[in-house]
């Protein structure tokens, strides 16, 4: 199977890169993380992808429309042939313009079964869940659209909520799932492309 050339876009921590990279380490993924962008000069993902000797960009959106800073990520996106586009702890919407670019060619993670808590971020997710006292969590994987955490679902993985979970634990226990889900999204993209 074709190694197929992954961009990913993030302005956290890029916890779900970590499963990713291990995975491709391990021969389990059979990809390459061609270049990671941040729209924080100080987000870990950056870092995290300096440590393992792969592009970092970072690109900053102050001053600049969404359509003009979206314009300059696809341009590093192309200049890195990238086929793939992940979205990890990404913390901006995207334009139109970018979503019809990458479309079918850009996913992002939610952390939760949507429908449930869509255009929700991050701790707001999760501190819902345990409010509405779900009693079963996870997250999802999906085509990115126009429409904020509305684009065509591809993987859900389902975790239980415990009685004693905290914002905290829960974050934790659904982040475990994101890099798992993440690693099977990618190979069912690359066997539908084969």
């Amino acid at each position: 199977m074709n190694r197929i050339k992954l961009g990913i876009i993030g302005s956290t921590k890029g916890t779900d890169l970590q499963a990713i990279l291990d995975a491709i380490q391990s021969g389990e993924l059979s990809a390459e993380v061609s270049v990671v962008i941040s729209n924080r000069k100080n987000a870990y993902i950056l870092e995290r992808a300096e440590n393992h000797n792969m592009p970092a960009v970072f690109i900053s959106h102050k001053g600049k429309t969404r359509e003009e800073f979206d314009a300059e990520m696809t341009s590093v996106l192309n200049e890195h042939c990238v086929d793939l586009v992940l979205l990890i702890g990404f913390m901006r919407i995207l334009s139109a313009e970018f979503c019809n670019t990458w479309r079918d060619r850009l996913l992002n993670v939610h952390p939760s079964l949507l429908p449930k808590y869509a255009g929700g971020m991050d701790m707001n997710v999760h501190e819902a869940v345990l409010n509405n006292g779900d009693t079963e969590t996870g997250c999802t994987i999906h085509f990115v659209t126009n429409e904020v955490d509305g684009g065509p679902i591809l993987i859900q993985k389902k975790c239980a909520v415990a009685t004693d979970d905290t914002v905290e634990s829960l974050k934790t226990k659904v982040q475990e799932l994101e890099g798992r889900t993440f690693i099977e999204a990618i190979k069912l993209i690359q066997s539908a492309n084969v």
